[in-house]
């Protein structure tokens, strides 16, 4: 191909529609790497109030849920540092690292399951940087510094008094937003309530909480202030791996080339498919793809493209759903299959996890104890005229559980030959088990004739004071001096 002599450019180039996209690079780049910004025009639609009816229900629900105290506990609070989970009321103590574990894997194949059955739906409906971005940061944009031309205006323009007011207005805003959704997200982990009276205070007292603040709305303001789109394209793992979890039966935003094609003004007139190239599919597209090249990487579902097509559609009396939901067989004439192998895995493999997880939560809920033999001698002989008359063995017993409940402990053993040869002495009978772990010292007394060759197990029960019911029985070996 011969090029264009230096400084003027070729007839194809004068005539190329500035939003056709090179096939050899992204959107969001030129020639040189560098980035381009994008300026996705509003678009008016049925997909685009179904998708803010379910944005704004996800943000009222993450700004208010923390706020509703049930039992004097936030609804849902995660306060690592106490290692204390809360969630609608229950409260587990001392939180087993395997149970966030098991969550997050059966949290992931749901989003593989929904992914495999309606694509990219998370991306376009649920994820943070979609719902927060379209709701709130390019409402405000377009508030201050006008539509999409305008905006893009904007920022070519030379530095003026208008262009000072407007950029500092909107990241004046933009950082009290940030601020606000900082706080929030931090209100899940230590209490909103005790957030706010810690604000109150001097950020020198919870330093870490200040630092930590911080640092987060410096992240959110960046990312959905300025990176925005770039996060999708190039930081977000889940467009990498929705190839995996996704083939041609699953849901995806597409174009029908059958009918769409060959598009208007490539073929004579007679020979036009229902495209007519005006590029408002491309022009809405907050990730900057032409859909109209089949399924991308890039996409996230968002829908803007249907309402777009489907506005020039109903203008040119053509039949909506020329860029719909569908899957790449659907396109093909075969049958959808939304139930298939790939989808069912995924839902078996997301319940074993999920049962796992109530299987030990249940399990970690139960009182759990463990004895350890204090350092030194394994015993310690009580004499009489040089004979043995008792023997104690001291255990640290480390006790912990999950949930609210109190438990009030004390111990016993079960077996009837044991009776009045053995005594527990502890600091405190009962234990008061407030905590999810605590610890006590448990002096074991005996007489040295229920030992067999120096040593017995014997089986201890933990009950509790109140109920008066065994809530754990452990067994025990005690030593002594051999006959």
């Amino acid at each position: 191909m011969e090029k264009s002599p230096k400084g003027k450019k070729s007839q194809s180039n004068m005539s190329k529609n500035k939003f056709e996209l090179d096939p050899e690079r992204l959107a969001t780049t030129d020639e040189e790497g560098h980035r381009v910004y994008l300026y996705p025009e509003d678009v008016a639609g049925v997909w685009k109030n179904r998708r803010q009816l379910v944005y704004w229900g996800l943000i009222i629900v993450y700004l208010v849920l923390p706020w509703f105290y049930i039992n004097g506990k936030p609804a849902l609070m995660v306060n690592i540092a106490k290692r204390e989970f809360t969630f609608f009321g229950s409260t587990l103590y001392g939180v087993e690292p395997i149970l966030f574990f098991l969550l997050l894997i059966s949290g992931l194949f749901f989003i593989g399951f929904l992914t495999s059955v309606f694509g990219r739906v998370w991306c376009g409906w649920a994820c943070p940087q979609t719902v927060f971005i379209q709701s709130i940061f390019l409402k405000i944009e377009a508030w201050i510094e006008g539509k999409a031309r305008q905006r893009e205006k904007l920022d070519q323009d030379p530095l003026t008094f208008e262009k000072i007011w407007k950029k500092l207005l909107k990241w004046t805003i933009y950082t009290a937003i940030s601020l606000h959704i900082a706080h929030t997200f931090m209100g899940y982990f230590i209490g909103p309530r005790e957030l706010f009276w810690i604000t109150m205070g001097s950020p020198f007292d919870h330093f870490g909480i200040f630092t930590a603040v911080m640092i987060f709305t410096t992240i959110i303001l960046l990312d959905f202030g300025w990176f925005r789109e770039q996060f999708c394209i190039i930081a977000c793992p889940y467009g990498r791996i929705q190839s995996v979890m996704m083939d041609e039966n699953s849901l995806v935003v597409a174009y029908d080339a059958k009918r769409g094609e060959p598009r208007r003004g490539l073929v004579d007139r007679s020979q036009e498919g229902d495209c007519v190239n005006c590029y408002n599919c491309v022009k809405v597209c907050p990730t900057g793809i032409d859909i109209r090249r089949g399924t991308q990487l890039e996409c996230i579902a968002c829908t803007q493209c249907i309402d777009a097509c489907d506005d020039i559609m109903e203008r040119i009396n053509k039949p909506k759903g020329l860029i719909r939901y569908t899957s790449e067989n659907a396109l093909k004439g075969i049958k959808t299959k939304l139930i298939r192998p790939r989808s069912v895995l995924y839902v078996v493999l997301g319940l074993i996890f999920i049962s796992s997880f109530f299987y030990f939560l249940q399990a970690s809920s139960n009182l759990q104890a463990v004895f350890i033999r204090s350092k030194g001698a394994p015993f310690n002989a009580i004499e009489e005229a040089g004979v043995v008359q008792q023997v104690t063995n001291v255990f640290t017993v480390k006790l912990k559980h999950q949930g609210s409940q109190e438990f009030h402990i004390d111990f016993k053993h079960n077996d009837p030959t044991l009776e009045g040869k053995v005594d527990f002495l502890t600091s405190a009978r009962p234990i008061k088990l407030e905590r999810a772990e605590m610890q006590t010292v448990l002096i074991i007394k005996f007489s040295p004739d229920i030992l067999v060759a120096g040593g017995k197990t014997i089986k201890i029960d933990f009950y509790d004071r109140i109920t008066n019911s065994v809530v754990a029985t452990k067994e025990v070996s005690l030593v002594g001096p051999i006959h």
